[in-house]
């Protein structure tokens, strides 16, 4: 999805600007950042705490190194109790994986096959917990962002892409700078190839897309090639506008086909970023231009188009923003302000995936509804089927609804158009 637009500034940027956290600065009336404190050595000890889904720090947190065994961990962690580890860091990733396995051997409440709103719920609940019990082994962080364990790997770069540059203040005497996650922090190396490597995209002639961190990588290619050959609404098309860029992929195809001008919105300041560089990598950043704004610019163009995210869920983390919508907000916004920023003729082109209406989370007549509530009629419909990997999964609790699973690109107009 190329989305990637909460309905309300990111945890991590909400307390301050963008700028100021960048530099860790609390700014009068800000929340204070939230610290991790525990005992070793005889004494409390504390330091920031880093996650980027929001969550709070443990409360209750015992040191761990390379004695601790898997079975001690799993029982702990499955208690509440974080492992803040001091071992080597080899055997924390080892670790990791032994408590996944644990996990994944736990018997699971069967999916009822007549029932696949219940069992994406199962699903959901699953994950989380899943997410929960893997996030409580901690490693530490110096102030460098360099990771205090013996064969700890250099992550420095990709700290600096997800947290900014590295703060100035010095560690207090025996204590870790900050600690984080061993699971978010591999996620973020993860994320950091992606972003250095980037992501081929076919309708750019091959060319790459880098997302940055917490912004939603065009992997599914399905839905970038529905623009790609979408017919424009004129020739030439002058403005477009792209609701919630996210990486600026569908702004780029769009400057790449022709289009003069492309307004990229996104209320993330990663993804307008994000957005701006590739679009310089591309070479249109002359035509595209990524604007702070919730949906909509100031105007009118004979173009908008909007991927939401497709699910109406809640998310549980940053990324998961691109994917799910609580309440369908975003994609309710669209619509609804559609005609108001449309020229005369002018289309919207939403790209949806009906894997909401497979998983009865949304019917077709409930879309349909929101079209016609919004004063819009149905000019085109193009559809493709999905080519990722989870489609041939039959392992995957949700494998029925995937394999049923069409993106649509709704070509959309004013009621009487």
């Amino acid at each position: 999805m190329n989305a990637h637009r909460p309905p309300a500034p990111h945890p991590a940027t909400a307390a301050v600007p963008r700028e100021a956290a960048l530099r860790g600065a609390t700014l009068p009336g800000a929340a204070p950042e939230p610290v991790l404190t525990w005992d070793e050595d005889g004494g409390p000890r504390s330091a920031r705490w880093r996650s980027e889904n929001g969550a709070t720090p443990p409360r209750r947190v015992t040191v761990a190194d390379d004695r601790m065994k898997a079975d001690a961990a799993y029982k702990l962690a499955c208690e509440g109790t974080a492992l803040l580890w001091r071992g080597d860091f080899h055997n924390a990733r080892q670790l990791l994986a032994a408590l996944a396995r644990r996990i994944d051997r736990r018997p699971r409440k069967p999916a009822p096959a007549d029932d696949p709103a219940r069992a994406f719920h199962l699903h959901r609940a699953a994950q989380s917990q899943r997410a929960r019990i893997l996030g409580m082994l901690l490693v530490p962080l110096d102030a460098d962002y360099g990771i205090p364990l013996h064969r700890a790997p250099d992550v420095r770069a990709a700290c600096t892409q997800a947290y900014g540059p590295a703060p100035a203040a010095r560690d207090e005497a025996g204590s870790p700078h900050s600690v984080v996650a061993l699971r978010e922090l591999l996620g973020l190396v993860g994320a950091y190839e992606w972003h250095r490597k980037g992501v081929e995209i076919p309708a750019l002639g091959g060319d790459r897309i880098h997302p940055d961190y917490g912004v939603f990588s065009p992997q599914r290619g399905e839905y970038v090639d529905l623009v790609a050959r979408a017919p424009l609404p004129a020739d030439p098309t002058e403005l477009a506008f792209d609701i919630g860029t996210g990486s600026g992929v569908l702004a780029a195809v769009l400057a790449r086909r022709g289009v003069r001008r492309v307004l990229g919105t996104d209320q993330d300041p990663r993804a307008l970023a994000c957005a701006r560089r590739n679009a310089e990598r591309l070479g249109v950043a002359d035509r595209v231009e990524a604007v702070a704004a919730d949906l909509f610019p100031a105007g009118r163009a004979p173009l908008v188009v909007c991927n939401p995210p497709w699910l109406p869920a809640k998310p549980t983390s940053s990324v998961e923003y691109a994917v799910y919508d609580p309440n369908s907000r975003m994609l309710r916004g669209f619509l609804a302000g559609l005609t108001d920023h449309l020229t005369p003729g002018g289309e919207g082109w939403l790209i949806l995936s009906d894997l909401a209406e497979h998983l009865g989370l949304r019917t077709r007549a409930d879309l349909l509804a929101l079209f016609e509530a919004a004063g819009l009629t149905v000019l085109d419909r193009l559809d493709v089927a999905p080519r990722h990997a989870k489609v041939r999964d039959a392992t995957d609790p949700l494998h029925a609804a995937r394999a049923a699973e069409v993106t649509s690109l709704w070509r959309l107009g004013p009621a009487g158009s």
